[in-house]
């Protein structure tokens, strides 16, 4: 059941359990229809499938197809609305006199001027609703049709899949691995770990689950599986659970409608209370934060009628405001507004992430004397903060030096704003001085290789991964902040949405700034063309899907391309059925259909909080460009979102995401040289094993090598 979800997430084929027999035919035909979408099979997987009787390789054959083409984007038609698209788009202008021309027609002769002129004389026109336009006037076949035959060049992408075990180990091996992972996950994410935990709690479980909302989803399962909670040592853990198991967030930043509770289920949810604030009274200092949430699961869990948990009982008395509790922050903060900041510092030592977090507002405020006793308080507790957040904060420091002319905010649920930085600039002293020991902490919690290090150089531009939450789900996404050479001589964009129950008119644009992040032109449903980019029509109904296209050569004029997606009308990105954003790059001679797999470099969900997204940015870079991953969502406004409403805000946060410095797997190699022999991966396959580090897994790796691609940078970082 979950062979699909394995491929698409893991690039690995499981292994079948069915008769085996001759199926070398159908391996023949999968490695052909593999090629057409752009991946390629290893030599162990087509054994595998070789090996096979017909009837289980047809099976696992077509669930293979099936995988890869949902993953790029190449499982739904995407037509588009001028048929020739690329070529034989007219001029905006010229396009709405031809609608306006097709209102008026009569009896079969074309419109006069006399007649456009009372058309227009009349009262408002409506553009977006003249004859014809926004809904597609060819079927995809005659699109087809219209097109010559797509060229296969040698750039074109080329993924290649390899042969895993089962299906139930490769379940179980996916399960440890999201539930053991050391960042937080995105929403798509903790659903399959969701599915997973359920499917796999007989079977092998994590040694530790470090990130909180995790345990809430673990505890989710075995709460209604009735089997014992594992790792509940806070308060919140209890409400994040019980906010779970209510259909809500596990994050808490959004209220919860908490579900009726069954009297097992209070059981222990206030069994796991009375137990966290039997063993730790100050954990009630917690409580505060979340009081209304608290207020509120009181009312569902009755802790009156169970007198034999009196701790329990507490935390509701606090959350109602009867019994006051200072918790860790609050004392600090107390410290802070007295301007006693070396205390606060020492107070915050018995929370290292959250000193942590805090350490530039302390070091800030912090006097010449208390400076030296803050570091000393930051120093003391890095070797008890979990790594990421030391790579967090070593991130953040190298921000410090100079002042950036705007600040980015960017919440869990990825919308963005930006304000100006009023922060007064650290000294360069004290950020090497900080820099130096987060260095040498990381570089000794760095996991030890087995075998040399082999790195692909095209990883060394990924951001380090230190939340889920700052991705989109899709194929090869990279995190917020990750730069990737572009090649190939045009970039297109495609963007596809499906609307679930009403009208919906998503609209694709490109901005072009320049060097100083001005405006440099557009390109939308509202200008078809500028300086060689192209728009391929708009769409304005998708209840059978809808696809746009933008064209975008590489010798455009401007330092920025920046494509976006508006919500002009209907549902949200949340609503809708499906929705999708992604890039192909193409040379100019290679025709075919607008939308070839072969070619698609990347292509990520829509999923976000917002009715305008900015998936990503492309940043020429000397004689060439990279496209560098912005996960942004801005709020816009209800409806009629335009481009040209937006640029001033576009323009900033791009800016301020831009010229931020992210500390990308670049530097995890940089300190594993002094610990490991490195080796840049040139093709050629080592004579040993090797710790192989890449976007994706080459084949010929030696037998025994461990192979970490996108899927697993996480288990990379400082334990």
């Amino acid at each position: 059941m979950f062979e699909k979800l394995i491929i698409q997430k893991t690039l690995r084929v499981p292994a079948s359990t069915g008769a085996a027999g001759d199926g070398t035919a159908v391996a023949r035909q999968l490695d052909a229809a593999l090629l057409d979408v752009g991946f390629a099979a290893s030599r162990a997987v087509l054994d595998h499938i070789g090996g096979l009787a017909p009837g289980p390789a047809i099976d696992l054959a077509a669930t293979v197809v099936a995988a890869v083409r949902e993953l790029v984007g190449d499982h739904v038609q995407h037509n588009a609305y001028f048929v020739g698209f690329p070529h034989d788009v007219p001029d905006t202008i010229e396009f709405w006199v031809q609608r306006l021309r097709a209102a008026v027609l009569a009896g079969g002769s074309a419109a006069t001027e006399e007649q456009l002129l009372a058309l227009l004389g009349s009262g408002l026109v409506s553009l977006l609703e003249l004859p014809g336009y926004g809904t597609y006037q060819h079927t995809y076949d005659e699109l087809l049709a219209a097109h010559d035959t797509f060229l296969a060049a040698a750039g074109d992408r080329l993924t290649v899949l390899h042969l895993g075990e089962t299906a139930e180990r490769e379940a179980e091996r996916l399960y440890v691995k999201l539930a053991a992972i050391t960042a937080p996950l995105g929403p798509a994410d903790l659903a399959v770990l969701g599915e997973l935990a359920v499917a796999c709690a007989d079977g092998p479980q994590p040694l530790a689950v470090p990130v909180r909302e995790n345990r809430a989803v673990l505890n989710g399962v075995r709460l209604v599986l009735g089997r014992p909670l594992v790792a509940v040592d806070t308060t919140t853990d209890v409400l994040r659970l019980a906010c779970h198991v209510s259909g809500g967030d596990a994050s808490l930043a959004v209220p919860t409608r908490f579900r009726a509770f069954p009297r097992r289920e209070r059981r222990v949810l206030l069994a796991a209370l009375d137990a966290v604030v039997g063993a730790n009274p100050a954990k009630l200092g917690d409580v505060a934060r979340f009081a209304e949430p608290w207020k509120r699961l009181g009312e569902r869990l009755h802790p009156h009628e169970y007198p034999q948990w009196p701790h329990a009982h507490e935390v509701f008395t606090v959350a109602r405001g009867e019994r006051r509790v200072t918790g860790i922050a609050g004392r600090a903060e107390a410290a802070i507004r007295a301007g006693a900041i070396a205390p606060a510092a020492s107070v915050l030592t018995a929370a290292p992430g959250l000193l942590l977090r805090n350490a530039d507002r302390l070091l800030r405020q912090a006097s010449a004397a208390d400076r030296a006793a803050v570091v000393d308080a930051v120093t003391g507790v890095l070797g008890s903060a979990s790594g990421r957040v030391l790579c967090s904060l070593r991130e953040h420091v190298a921000n410090r030096l100079t002042p950036a002319p705007t600040r980015m905010f960017a919440n869990r649920s990825r919308r963005a704003w930006v304000g100006p930085d009023t922060r007064p600039t650290l000294p360069g002293e004290l950020v090497a001085q900080l820099s130096d020991r987060l260095d040498a902490e990381i570089t000794a919690r760095l996991p030890e290789p087995a075998h040399p290090l082999l790195v692909d150089p095209a990883v060394l531009g990924v951001a380090l991964p230190l939340s889920g939450k700052a991705a989109e789900g899709g194929f090869a996404v990279l995190p917020r902040g990750s730069r990737a050479p572009v090649s190939g001589e045009v970039l297109r964009f495609f963007m596809y949405w499906r609307q679930k129950r009403r009208r919906t008119d998503y609209d694709l644009s490109v901005l072009l700034l320049d060097e100083e992040f001005h405006t440099a032109g557009q390109v939308s449903w509202t200008n078809y063309h500028h300086d060689g980019m192209v728009h391929s029509g708009d769409i304005t109904d998708a209840r059978d899907g809808a696809t746009e296209f933008i064209d975008v050569p590489l010798t455009v004029g401007g330092a920025f391309v920046v494509p976006q997606v508006y919500i002009y009308a209907g549902e949200s990105f949340e609503e809708v059925a499906e929705s999708m954003f992604g890039y192909q790059t193409r040379t100019r001679d290679q025709g075919g259909p607008p939308f070839d797999a072969r070619t698609v470099r990347a292509r990520s969900q829509l999923r976000g909080q917002g009715r305008i997204a900015l998936p990503m940015v492309f940043a020429r870079d000397g004689d060439g460009w990279q496209a560098v991953w912005l996960h942004l969502y801005l709020h816009g406004r209800p409806a009629f979102n335009r481009v040209e409403g937006n640029t001033y805000t576009t323009a900033d946060r791009v800016r301020a995401l831009v010229e931020r410095e992210y500390l990308t797997m670049s530097y995890l190699v940089d300190r594993w040289r002094t610990r490991a022999p490195v080796a840049l991966w040139t093709g050629e396959p080592p004579a040993g094993p090797v710790t192989y580090v890449g976007i994706d897994a080459p084949e010929g790796l030696p037998e025994g090598s461990d192979v970490y691609t996108l899927d697993r940078l996480t288990e990379l970082l400082p334990a």
